[in-house]
């Protein structure tokens, strides 16, 4: 079907339609579809500049209305949107804890470069929402990091038409026409982000401890070394903790753990359902000694769903008169 379709509308198209498709968190890779897209427009014999606007202006189109679809959602439900996308997400980058660090640390200025960063974009936007941006903020950002992406995109498939005409005939070649050509690279990528995601979690799936099991342990007195790997914007939108975890901050982790027994076992927990989080920190604390490292199955979440007890996070005042969560806080 999509052989009989001209082929710079085809493109047009397809590059609005998967950047509308991944701003609402499919797995849909967008960088080749606009490379397709100024690469028809270049070639086009006759209004190669009217293509070249029509993809553009339809891709910035669909990604700013799933942006604010999801802008709009976490400003209503909060970090109830960040869980699900941690828990849908096929890339292990994507997960909350990384995006509130940068979010922390650059603002909503970081939207100007997401979709520059695997992952980054998928959580940055109804991140937005959470922090109560206000939208007009938000749309000023959003817009600028989607015309960003969609025109980087366009000028390299404008820069380089000739190879990928090239790589085109060579595909007719072989008989597979566009419309196959586009299925295949979908499968390639959503199959090897979804398999780059399951060796992750593997690889600590024997290692994992669930919460009875910790509550035992908590019961019996033999309590490990439990750490809170959730940002502490994380903390301040859920100021809960499992009692004597401490809290720690991951980006001087060597630091904060130097006076840790390394035989000791350690439980880590986070807010990501899938515990994404805590397994690559588990990875680092690893490779600083730790022996006995295991992520808590299911996170604060699973802690909370089984009833057991939860201590607030201590509140520290600055200076100024604002406050912070107390990163080393613990009993």
């Amino acid at each position: 079907m999509f052989e009989t379709w001209d082929p710079q509308l085809l493109s047009s198209l397809l590059a609005c339609a998967c950047m509308s498709a991944a701003a609402l968190g499919l797995p849909v890779p967008t960088l080749p579809a606009l490379i397709y897209a100024g690469s028809m427009a270049a070639l086009s014999p006759h209004a190669h500049a009217g293509f070249a606007a029509l993809a553009f202006s339809g891709a910035v189109a669909g990604g700013m209305l799933g942006d604010s679809l999801w802008y709009y959602a976490g400003r209503r439900h909060g970090f109830r949107v960040l869980r699900l996308l941690c828990r849908l997400s096929l890339s292990q980058d994507s997960c909350v804890r990384q995006t509130e660090t940068f979010f922390a640390r650059r603002g909503i200025r970081i939207l100007l470069v997401a979709r520059f960063v695997p992952g980054l974009s998928v959580v940055s936007v109804p991140m937005s929402g959470v922090a109560a941006v206000p939208f007009a903020r938000f749309a000023l950002h959003d817009i600028l990091g989607v015309v960003l992406w969609v025109a980087a995109g366009l000028c390299i498939g404008y820069a380089f038409a000739g190879q990928v005409d090239a790589v085109l005939g060579l595909l007719q070649r072989f008989g597979l026409g566009i419309g196959a050509a586009v299925m295949t690279v979908l499968v390639i990528f959503v199959g090897f982000r979804a398999w780059r995601r399951r060796r992750l979690l593997q690889a600590l799936e024997m290692s994992r401890i669930s919460v009875d099991e910790l509550y035992d342990l908590m019961a019996a007195g033999t309590t490990p070394i439990v750490i809170d790997a959730r940002s502490a914007e994380g903390q301040q939108q859920d100021p809960w903790r499992i009692p004597g975890a401490r809290l720690i901050d991951l980006a001087q982790l060597e630091h904060a753990v130097g006076d840790l027994t390394r035989r000791e076992q350690v439980v880590l927990y986070c807010a990501c359902p899938n515990e994404v989080s805590a397994a690559l920190v588990a990875q680092r604390l690893r490779s600083l000694g730790f022996n006995d490292v295991r992520p808590l199955l299911g996170g604060l979440d699973a802690w909370r769903g089984a009833g057991w007890d939860l201590e607030p996070i201590a509140t520290v005042l600055r200076d100024d008169g604002t406050s912070e969560i107390g990163i080393a806080a613990h009993d």
